[in-house]
């Protein structure tokens, strides 16, 4: 089974002298600032402050970016114990997980909203798009690195699915002899499924404060759990357990228990565009 193999795509987007760029990074922060446009011209329709996003993002993305790092260092603990110490910091070699970033950005703005004396939830709700939308461009910087992909695929799946990809998808899935399964192109797929209803949620049905946040937790919970089942650079808790995989289960279970005890504690007093109910 092969199928027209052209080399793997160069993963530097620029060289200037001693400064490389990479494609990673390009896309990322492309994903960043999509994001922020999202989330920002949203901000402004509902009449919040004026670069409220902005100066929320000048905090929240530098402590993603550590507490992503960290996840991973804590989960990939026996690559870094005999050091040396420098590799723990070293992002540019790899290893970076979105649930620390995740645990990161969360952190930061529930002290961002504090400080500024705003609703929390509101932000959530806000941003929960864009940071769905924002890991779906990101996916395709690990397509770029060939990195966060999947099993090798049987002939019966290349011929009656894979093949009829892009061609350059599919010649970036070859990977040491073999044609494996484009996971960075499912859970992309998924998020964006994800983020049209999100959309669909705020615009047509109007939930209540918080409840936007929490459905992009569970769907996109849902979808990893699924999506990392079939990856090969997953990393483990205990034995054979991935940690994603156990981490999406209980954010599944914590919000769906959120979402019902504000209900029925009445803590949700006010729609997504901030009318009472």
């Amino acid at each position: 089974m092969l199928y027209n193999v052209s080399p793997p795509i160069d993963r530097i987007f620029l060289e200037i002298g001693p400064l490389t760029i990479y494609w990673y990074a390009v896309i990322i922060v492309s994903g960043v600032f999509v994001g922020l446009w999202l989330a920002t011209r949203e901000s402004n329709r509902l009449g919040l402050k004026k670069d409220l996003f902005t100066d929320l993002i000048m905090f929240a993305l530098p402590i993603a970016i550590i507490s992503a790092r960290f996840y991973y260092v804590i989960f990939e603990w026996e690559k870094y114990r005999d050091g040396p110490w420098w590799g723990v910091f070293a992002v540019w070699e790899g290893g970076i997980a979105i649930h620390g970033a995740l645990i990161g950005s969360v952190i930061t703005a529930i002290i961002f909203a504090r400080v500024r004396k705003v609703s929390f939830w509101q932000l959530a709700d806000i941003a929960a798009p864009s940071i769905i939308l924002g890991q779906a461009i990101g996916r395709w910087g690990n397509f770029v690195n060939q990195e966060a992909y999947g099993e090798a695929v049987s002939n019966a799946f290349f011929n009656n699915f894979m093949q009829y990809l892009p061609d350059f998808i599919v010649n970036q899935m070859y990977i040491d002899g073999a044609y494996h399964h484009p996971t960075f192109l499912y859970e992309s797929v998924w998020n964006i499924i994800i983020f049209i209803l999100l959309l669909v949620l705020r615009r047509k049905v109007n939930p209540r404060r918080g409840e936007i946040f929490l459905t992009y937790v569970i769907g996109y919970s849902i979808g990893r759990y699924f999506i990392e089942g079939m990856r090969t650079d997953s990393l483990y808790i205990i034995g054979s357990l991935r940690t994603a995989q156990v981490i999406s289960i209980i954010l599944v279970i914590v919000c769906v228990g959120i979402m019902i005890y504000r209900r029925k504690t009445n803590m949700v007093n006010r729609r997504y565009n901030g009318k009472k109910i």
